[in-house]
């Protein structure tokens, strides 16, 4: 009699399981958008547009991720007033969602309006997990872009990118605050893809200011 019931006890404990990871399991393969779990540890320094979308890339197919075109929402300028490279033009036409099935926003002109989806509860990493940001113990809310609100790249002059993404010293880059928070209620403070410059390349100067070299990551589709 014993054994009779443990069995189907057991049938049912494994079939609750099932049940319970099958879904996670299918929103991981089918996510979009992502903040990285981790920066690259050079800081800003990322190898260029190429080695942000790899690092984008290796950590979408750790968590599961069925998509093979990853970018990283990653602006450039070149030098002499030449057009550089927009953020907002490499990442596909949406829509977009985060791992837990989440929309963040239906269509490049969407991520870039008021009703931009991209909060504290929605910017989560590729593993499902809330990125810390202020007020919390440790904040990471800047988000590497060197973009304007547009996601274009910046004619502010200097540097606003640290060198194309391929420094990790002097320099600076544009941030923006995935939790739409910062010392102030500003419209650049609450920005999530163009807050301020950071105050320097190197992780250390990153983290100074409230950030670890972490990026948005978006599957071009």
């Amino acid at each position: 009699m014993t054994s009779r019931i443990r069995l189907p006890l057991l049938a049912a404990v494994a079939l609750t399981g099932f049940g319970l990871t099958v879904p996670a399991q299918a929103q991981q393969a089918s996510m979009s958008f992502f903040v990285t779990s981790a920066g690259k540890g050079s800081g800003a320094d990322l190898g260029g547009l190429a080695g942000a979308d790899a690092h984008c890339q290796a950590l979408a197919k750790a968590a599961g991720s069925t998509s093979t075109n990853w970018r990283a929402y990653l602006s450039t300028t070149e030098p002499g007033g030449t057009a550089g490279v927009n953020a907002r033009d490499r990442i596909g036409k949406g829509p977009w969602q985060n791992a837990k099935g989440a929309v963040v926003a239906k269509s490049v002109d969407d991520l870039h309006s008021d009703s931009s989806n991209i909060t504290k509860q929605t910017a989560i990493t590729e593993k499902g997990e809330t990125v810390s940001g202020r007020g919390d113990a440790v904040n990471v809310h800047d988000i590497l872009t060197g973009s304007d609100p547009q996601g274009l790249f910046s004619t502010a002059g200097g540097d606003t990118t640290c060198g194309n993404w391929t420094k990790s010293g002097e320099g600076s880059a544009i941030v923006g605050h995935h939790d739409r928070a910062g010392l102030k209620d500003t419209r650049h403070m609450n920005s999530w893809n163009s807050s301020h410059g950071s105050r320097g390349c190197s992780q250390d100067a990153l983290k100074s200011s409230g950030g670890a070299g972490m990026l948005y990551c978006f599957a071009a589709n």
